[in-house]
C-alpha cells in the first residue's frame, strides 16, 4: 500500500465515451482509472490493467491501475471525474459550495481480486439500490 495526493479532473477519453453515454462500457473503461506513476507502480508490484483500490476517509473504489504518462509524479494518483472518483471525494464543502475534487489524502493497494464495477453497479452500491 502506498500514500498518495489524489487529483480528479476531465480527460478527452472521458468526454469521448461520455458522448454515448454512462452506463456503456466505453464509460467504464475510459473513467474507472488509476494514473500512477510508474515507480508508484514498481513499489506496489503492479503493472498496468491490473485493480487497485483507492481508498479515501470517505470510501473506496475498485480502480483499473493506467501508467501515467505524464510522469515523473511519485505520490500523486489521478481519477477520471465520475462515479468512480465521486465514491472517494466526498460531499463536503467547507463552505464552497463545490467539494474538494484535488489534494485529497488517499492509499492505493493492490486489489487484484476486486471487480471494477460498472457505473450502474457502483452507483446501486454507493446509493443503496436507488
Amino acid at each position: 500500500m502506498i500514500e498518495v495526493i489524489l487529483i480528479t479532473g476531465r480527460t478527452i477519453s472521458q468526454g469521448e465515451a461520455l458522448e454515448k453515454g454512462k452506463l456503456y462500457d466505453a464509460y467504464t473503461n475510459a473513467t474507472a482509472t488509476c494514473e500512477l506513476d510508474p515507480e508508484d507502480m514498481e513499489r506496489l508490484g503492479i503493472t498496468e490493467g491490473d485493480t487497485v483500490r483507492a481508498s479515501t476517509e470517505t470510501g473506496e473504489v475498485a480502480l483499473k491501475a493506467v501508467k501515467s504518462t505524464q510522469a515523473p509524479h511519485e505520490g500523486i494518483a489521478f481519477i477520471p471525474l465520475g462515479p468512480w472518483a465521486n465514491a472517494i471525494t466526498g460531499s463536503g464543502t467547507d463552505s464552497t459550495g463545490m467539494p474538494s475534487f484535488k489534494g485529497l489524502r488517499a492509499t492505493i493497494e493492490v486489489a487484484k481480486d476486486a471487480s471494477i464495477l460498472s457505473a450502474r453497479e457502483l452507483i446501486r452500491e454507493v446509493y443503496h439500490g436507488v
